[in-house]
């Protein structure tokens, strides 16, 4: 593993013990070999990787077992630790054989790999109320060792943080919890002041990424490939961290979600390098606004908190 400089404890974090910093299983590209995914996290310092039901598919259709593929990770220090990706749960007829499967994957996977939460959203628009209903019924289904992370996403049902709080609050199950990622907050205007109702603790995962200057019409086709590597863009992910910093969250772990035709055509290595070293700046950045509030500070950062 390559050397890089530790990613700032005292940010999303306790003194001396800092989440660990992931690279999503998106950001390298949906048909990349189990191997190569790995050999690229590693190089390029992570500390470990995300996986979703399809890449274990994939791994699987190659040879390898749940045990295998724990131990090439672990091997190369960038053990799995996030699965996802839970879908399609909203409603008996969304929730069809396929779907049942991929849910039955990503428990098995999260139970193979050691990770306790696993990522899920509902692009279906439908009531609150049952959206509520059907979530609790996905944190049933998944046990009580494993932590069930509603993402919120501007053109899904779950459209903003308030209605992805408001439903993990009403569904009351102890393994209900919250993921806030960069792109979803900037698109959906969310602002530090949005954090206010929402307990710390309840916020398992943060995602990193950038916007562009001007949102996609669709919505959806920028999120699902037109991303910019943290601090490279227009969403100044630096203060959602310093947001979520100062409000208390301290998640398991932080992720690096930029999905980005053009990073995965510059091939899998060089994408892990690019948004690792983003990353690791927007921490730093991050840091430094929250020890030294003041905005020469935050200009010469070439960061503004009011961008759109």
């Amino acid at each position: 593993m390559s050397s890089r400089p530790a990613p700032p404890t005292s940010v999303l974090g306790t003194p001396g013990s800092a989440p660990p910093l992931v690279v999503s299983s998106y950001t390298l590209g949906t048909a990349v070999p189990y191997a190569e995914r790995v050999a690229a996290a590693a190089a390029a310092g992570f500390d470990g990787i995300g996986l979703r039901a399809e890449n274990y598919w994939q791994a699987e259709d190659a040879g390898l077992n749940a045990a295998a593929m724990a131990d090439i990770a672990s091997s190369a220090g960038v053990p799995v630790l996030e699965v996802e990706y839970l879908t399609g749960w909203g409603s008996t007829a969304d929730r069809n054989a396929d779907q049942q499967r991929k849910e039955r994957t990503v428990f098995d996977m999260a139970r193979a790999f050691g990770v306790r939460h696993m990522n899920a959203g509902l692009l279906e628009h439908l009531p609150v109320d049952q959206i509520t209903e059907a979530f609790a019924g996905l944190c049933d289904r998944a046990g009580s060792d494993l932590t069930v992370a509603l993402e919120f996403m501007p053109y899904s049902g779950v459209p903003d943080l308030a209605t992805a709080w408001r439903i993990v609050r009403d569904a009351d199950r102890p393994n209900a919890a919250l993921i806030v990622d960069v792109w979803h907050w900037v698109r959906a205007g969310m602002v530090a002041a949005d954090l206010a109702s929402v307990p710390a603790a309840a916020i398992i995962a943060v995602q990193l990424c950038d916007v562009l200057a001007e949102p996609m019409t669709p919505p959806r086709t920028e999120s699902l490939g037109h991303r910019l590597p943290p601090g490279h863009g227009h969403g100044d992910a630096a203060g959602m961290v310093r947001a979520l910093h100062d409000h208390g969250v301290a998640p398991a772990v932080v992720t690096v979600e930029v999905i980005s035709d053009a990073l995965v055509a510059g091939g899998v290595a060089a994408a892990a390098r690019t948004v690792h070293q983003a990353a690791v700046e927007v921490l730093q950045a991050a840091t430094t606004r929250t020890a030294h509030p003041n905005p020469s500070v935050e200009r010469r950062m070439g960061h503004s908190a009011d961008l759109p």
